[in-house]
């Protein structure tokens, strides 16, 4: 029978690790923001990184945005997964929106807007420094949290929900934080031995048996 782990104790370290930590994805603004969380969907933050300061030249903000057909925005999407989709999502966002100002920051309001599921809205939220409304659960989430042991699920939305009810709302930058460990320590082949989570983690524990 496996200890039974207190996670909000637990998570601690890994908060303190990693609080503010700025998300991979490189903005300057909330517009910029929007727009690279949407494209960044199955597709690396570096090359979203890479292929964006072109496409903020030619759409500066929401109303430049606003104006555009979906295929105006083709050239500078080369690369991208499913990007004939993610530009019918901006474009559909910024005609919604119409101006930066407008730019909705409640996750209730964000998930309205097309191509912005929870995790989006979530990355949205933390990155535009609001508090968390619910859990990041990203790919790296998907992996980490199971590995730990903090959830059984596997699936993102089941997944978020538990954490929700596992940790308080002032530990929900968690998420995040197992977003990071994952990019860095719990990879795909997991650096185990210099994890600081390793004390608490069913995948390690089983692992030394």
């Amino acid at each position: 029978m496996p200890k039974k782990i207190d996670w909000p104790e637990a998570m601690r370290p890994l908060l303190k690790k990693y609080k503010g930590k700025k998300h991979p994805l490189e903005f300057e603004n909330l517009y910029q923001l929007i727009v690279v969380v949407v494209l960044s969907a199955r597709s690396t933050d570096a090359y979203i990184n890479s292929i964006a300061p072109k496409l903020f030249a030619a759409f500066p903000d929401m109303s430049a945005l606003a104006g555009a057909e979906p295929e105006a925005l083709f050239p500078y999407l080369a690369g991208i997964t499913n990007f004939a989709n993610k530009a019918k999502w901006l474009t559909a966002i910024a005609a919604q929106v119409k101006t930066d100002k407008q730019i909705p920051l409640s996750l209730e309001k964000l998930i309205e807007l097309p191509g912005i599921g929870r995790k989006s809205a979530n990355v949205i939220l933390r990155g535009a420094g609001k508090k968390p409304e619910g859990v990041i659960v990203d790919v790296h989430v998907l992996r980490v949290a199971p590995r730990l042991g903090i959830v059984k699920e596997m699936d993102a939305g089941p997944m978020e929900e538990r954490l929700m009810k596992v940790l308080p709302p002032d530990e929900w930058e968690a998420g995040m934080a197992m977003s990071f460990l994952g990019r860095e320590i719990c990879t795909p082949k997991p650096k185990c031995d210099s994890c600081l989570m390793n004390k608490v983690c069913l995948y390690y524990s089983r692992l030394k048996k």
